[in-house]
């Protein structure tokens, strides 16, 4: 005989069968929260790691880029002072003081073969004082850090040059100073007070006198990290300093995760190191998270068919929030460097901005992924005898006529203002097509404009052939170039320099 159902038995089931299926959710709530916070690490860990590697490697690059370019101003600067009437000491000052405003270097100097030392303010005898001079024969350019004035720390660059004579005496050598402070200037960043770099030396020593995180702080590295890594890993790390290696370290200090990458310098012995604190990106990450988890939570309190649709609506709003806050993330880092990427003065991009975009078509010139590709160099005539002789807000003003001008004449060109007077066109596709017929149109407003004592450019180009390897080949052919069309100009009645 079948049981009748009653409605005591059908509210009974009704109820056990909400139990049941409340409980599946609980369950099921539970095991997708631990697969979401173990997913939530893994995705922490993955992205600390390739944020830092490739901050630590553009950092590396611009610092690289930054020792290059150095050492080809030493050269123009060699140059310079070749052709120059050199008699005595006080002519050698003042050539020396008028390269380094030129080319914008820092403290060069010139040695000669009895170890003594001139610069732009003095003479002195520079055997203990650098390290280079200890060899007898300088076979190549050497960078080594040295201590000057107190505590400052500075990089220098040496070059020889053995066949190089002034004043009736043999030189031995060339070098500049870059005060190590100026490079941190370069790659100072900041997110959150989270995220902090500093330069090392081999033996983990602290270069830039920056503090790396609360734990290292303004440490030697491997001090710091002594208490929180075991001895093969810190022997490890120990080894990819000294052989110049790359690599990345996590640990944790009070419960809190930390994350280091470290990057080799080229051409020096330094190392860069940047770490972010992982709880910066849990943060973010996990906030997301708990929000889907908090959905599931309310599942059990909820018939599930109400429950799916508040997770619906929930999943809508994270995913809304999320694609905000990405948007937001990309607005803000556009700005920044929109801002770093800036000349403030003309409102062109920078040499910062010029130096990234080398480094890139530097690569693709390797990857043969570019044919086409056209570099100016505009040189504004007459700056210094503005800025002299009518003030320095005259000579901004003339910045900006001349920057005017040429963006104007190459409206198809990317420019730079990469120094005081100097600017640079990098063109492409349709800015290349029609380079030689702007280079015609600017050359004949600059002819006018020297009888209207209007703003002069000199200006050289040249473009990528078969045997460039980098970009600097074309730009040093446009740069050649620009110089003669400065003389040109010159004799022409245009104010000089």
């Amino acid at each position: 005989m079948k049981k009748k159902i009653t409605e005591t038995t059908f509210v009974i089931t009704a109820v056990i069968g909400s139990f049941l299926i409340m409980l599946l959710v609980m369950v099921n709530t539970f095991s997708s929260s631990k697969q979401t916070v173990s997913a939530t690490n893994e995705a922490v860990s993955a992205v600390s790691s390739f944020y830092l590697e490739a901050m630590a490697d553009r950092r590396a690059q611009t610092i690289s880029n930054l020792i290059n370019s150095t050492f080809d101003e030493m050269g123009k600067a060699l140059a310079f002072i070749e052709e120059e009437h050199v008699e005595t000491q006080d002519d050698l000052r003042s050539i020396i003081g008028k390269v380094e405003s030129l080319l914008s270097l820092n403290r060069l100097a010139l040695v000669d073969q009895d170890d003594i030392v001139y610069t732009r303010y003095t003479t002195y005898t520079g055997r203990t004082r650098h390290e280079f001079l200890s060899e007898e024969v300088m076979q190549d350019r050497m960078i080594s850090t040295v201590y000057f004035y107190g505590s400052s720390k500075q990089l220098c660059l040496a070059i020889p040059i053995p066949d190089f004579t002034i004043m009736g005496k043999p030189m031995k050598a060339c070098f500049a100073q870059i005060d190590i402070r100026d490079i941190v200037n370069l790659l100072a960043f900041d997110y959150q007070g989270s995220t902090y770099f500093g330069l090392y030396s081999k033996n983990g020593g602290n270069i830039s006198d920056t503090d790396l995180g609360p734990v290292i702080a303004g440490q030697n590295l491997f001090d710091a990290l002594e208490p929180y890594l075991t001895e093969d890993i810190l022997s490890m790390h120990r080894d990819n300093f000294a052989n110049g290696a790359e690599g990345d370290i996590t640990y944790a200090s009070d419960g809190v995760a930390e994350t280091l990458a470290y990057f080799p310098i080229q051409g020096t012995d330094w190392e860069i190191v940047v770490l972010i604190r992982e709880s910066v990106i849990n943060d973010q990450i996990r906030e997301i998270s708990e929000k889907n988890l908090s959905s599931s939570r309310k599942q059990t309190a909820f018939t599930l068919i109400a429950a799916l649709v508040l997770a619906v609506v929930l999943l809508l709003e994270s995913r809304m929030i999320a694609k905000s806050k990405i948007e937001a993330e990309k607005e803000t880092s556009k700005t920044f460097k929109t801002m770093a990427n800036t000349d403030a003065m003309t409102g062109v991009r920078n040499k910062h901005a010029y130096a990234e975009q080398e480094a890139a078509l530097n690569q693709q010139i390797k990857d043969h992924e570019i044919e086409k590709l056209g570099v100016v160099v505009c040189d504004i005539n007459g700056l210094k005898t503005v800025n002299d002789t009518l003030g320095h807000a005259e000579g901004d003003k003339l910045i900006k006529e001349a920057c005017a001008l040429i963006c104007k004449y190459f409206s198809h060109g990317a420019v730079f203002r990469i120094g005081g007077d100097e600017f640079a066109v990098l063109l492409k596709g349709e800015g290349y097509d029609l380079m030689t017929e702007d280079i015609e149109a600017f050359n004949r407003k600059a002819e006018a404009n020297i009888a209207e004592d209007a703003v002069v450019v000199s200006v050289g180009y040249a473009t990528l052939n078969a045997e460039d390897r980098q970009v600097r080949d074309v730009f040093d052919r446009a740069d050649q170039m620009m110089y003669e069309r400065k003389k040109e100009l010159k004799e022409m009645g245009a104010r000089t320099r």
